[in-house]
């Protein structure tokens, strides 16, 4: 079990990849100038790269609780994102709309695989659904998070780029971390259900510091970006995206801890 503990923090970097190539949809195209498109593209290929290369090197270990079928899923995701990323030099629309889709479906499953995996060791039936489902929710979250802080620094480049995909990303953000809530209040329920002890005499200040931090702390600053850009004021929203993305790090990386210490998806 040795492979556990970094592969729970390998989840965030994977989360924040798939979440992020997801939230470029979001923007119209041919409304944006390319060059977003291919400095946020390079970023997420970037961390999803980072992270495959870490679940193979935790694969080619003796104590691996890595899936083959998994780390399969996350090499093809690494291989669409990277034929997605190189279209965007090229007018190859049809190959370039087909790389995308295929990245974040292929990032998707394989989040869920990964999910499906951590869930086995859960007597609950519920689980089953309860941890894939938290692994995408905090994927969108982080995603959402930082495409809204990359796209806020595209409107200090065009001045005359509307509000409108800025307030999309926003509303997908806060409907997000919505559904992070409910998933983490389930996730309590899970602990209560399987009487998992652990979590409430040794861990419950790292639970409190999780949930105050994100989804609840970050869902603050969500409120306070869609009061800024009703004045509107990108630049200030765009500080507030900064302080969510590490907000939704933060948050991750405890509930990763969390995984690893109680089974939960927290």
């Amino acid at each position: 079990m040795d492979t556990l503990f970094p592969r729970t923090f390998l989840l965030v970097f994977a989360q924040l990849s798939v979440g992020g190539l997801f939230c470029m949809s979001i923007p119209p195209f041919h409304d944006m100038d390319r060059g977003y498109y291919k400095s946020s593209a390079f970023v997420f290929w970037g961390i999803g790269v980072l992270a495959t290369l870490g679940h193979f090197a935790l694969w080619l270990r003796p104590d691996s609780t890595v899936g083959g079928f998994e780390l399969f899923l996350w090499a093809l995701y690494c291989l669409a994102a990277s034929g997605y990323l190189a279209s965007l030099w090229y007018e190859y629309f049809i190959i370039r709309a087909r790389c995308f889709t295929a990245a974040w479906l292929l990032g998707a499953v394989a989040l869920l695989v990964g999910g499906v995996s951590f869930a086995g060791a859960s007597p609950l039936l519920a689980a089953s659904v309860v941890y894939p489902l938290s692994f995408l929710t905090g994927a969108m979250v982080l995603g959402t998070a930082a495409s809204g802080m990359l796209l806020g620094h595209w409107y200090l480049i065009d001045r005359d780029l509307s509000l409108t995909p800025l307030w999309n990303i926003l509303e997908l953000y806060l409907g997000c971390l919505a559904v992070e809530i409910a998933v983490l209040l389930v996730a309590s329920l899970l602990a209560v259900a399987s009487d998992s002890a652990a979590l409430w005499s040794e861990w419950s200040t790292v639970f409190l510091g999780r949930a105050l931090i994100s989804p609840l702390g970050t869902a603050v600053l969500g409120l306070m970006i869609w009061r800024t850009l009703q004045i509107p004021q990108t630049m200030a929203a765009t500080g507030l995206f900064y302080i969510a993305v590490l907000g939704a790090i933060v948050g991750e990386v405890l509930g990763r801890y969390l995984l690893f210490r109680t089974g939960l998806p927290l």
